[in-house]
């Protein structure tokens, strides 16, 4: 497949470039700091621009067969930083680009265990939350085929093996790391039963 990976030098979206390299897809990597894409990852197409840019999406999803978004919490210079993404990605997508759409969010805005540290994140970080929230409803009510695809706790670390998705609320749900989330994020982007559906992901259960 033809790839567009947009937040493809995030600490996530390195990963998802290199499985996605590994797996022989054809991958752009979209992202307002090319210079940060790893020397290893030569073979992604590296588009530079802002996700709030209608050209330079454009040009980044033109030829794709899908699109990954990972876009990055809200800040105070960008309080509404991923709906405003979200926003331009639709509108190109839905005028002349691919119908594949999988984004990210967090998982917190779901969860309803460990019950004290969701309360306290939701506290601290209400501003960001109700960002993705407000992004999940654009790509919801859009006419693409997406997949929101909530994240839980993600840790730095090889491989593990075991993630759990499922679109129910997830038991215990434990930490991932970022390079089984992008063995996941791509083995759901193929998967058409996933298209329109909301799924949450947690690393295995402790033993």
């Amino acid at each position: 497949m033809k790839i567009t990976i947009i937040g493809s030098t995030g600490h996530t979206g390195v990963h998802v470039v290199r499985e996605a390299l590994r797996r022989g897809h054809e991958v752009t990597a979209f992202t307002r700091r090319p210079h940060l894409l790893p020397s290893t990852l030569v073979k992604a197409a590296a588009v530079s621009g802002d996700g709030r840019d209608h050209q330079a999406v454009s040009k980044a999803v033109h030829g794709a067969d899908a699109v990954i978004a990972i876009v990055a919490a809200s800040t105070r210079k960008g309080p509404h930083q991923a709906a405003e993404v979200a926003t331009v990605l639709t509108e190109v997508m839905m005028g002349h680009g691919p119908r594949r759409l999988l984004v990210t969010s967090p998982y917190p805005l779901v969860a309803v265990e460990p019950r004290v540290p969701i309360a306290i994140l939701r506290l601290l970080l209400a501003k960001p939350y109700a960002d993705q929230r407000h992004m999940e409803e654009i790509v919801r009510t859009s006419d693409l085929n997406w997949t929101i695809v909530r994240l839980n706790r993600l840790l730095d670390g090889p491989a593990t093996g075991g993630t759990r998705v499922s679109p129910a609320l997830l038991p215990k749900p434990t930490g991932t790391t970022r390079a089984d989330v992008a063995t996941t994020l791509l083995d759901i982007l193929v998967d058409e039963t996933t298209h329109r559906v909301e799924l949450n992901t947690a690393g295995p259960l402790k033993k």
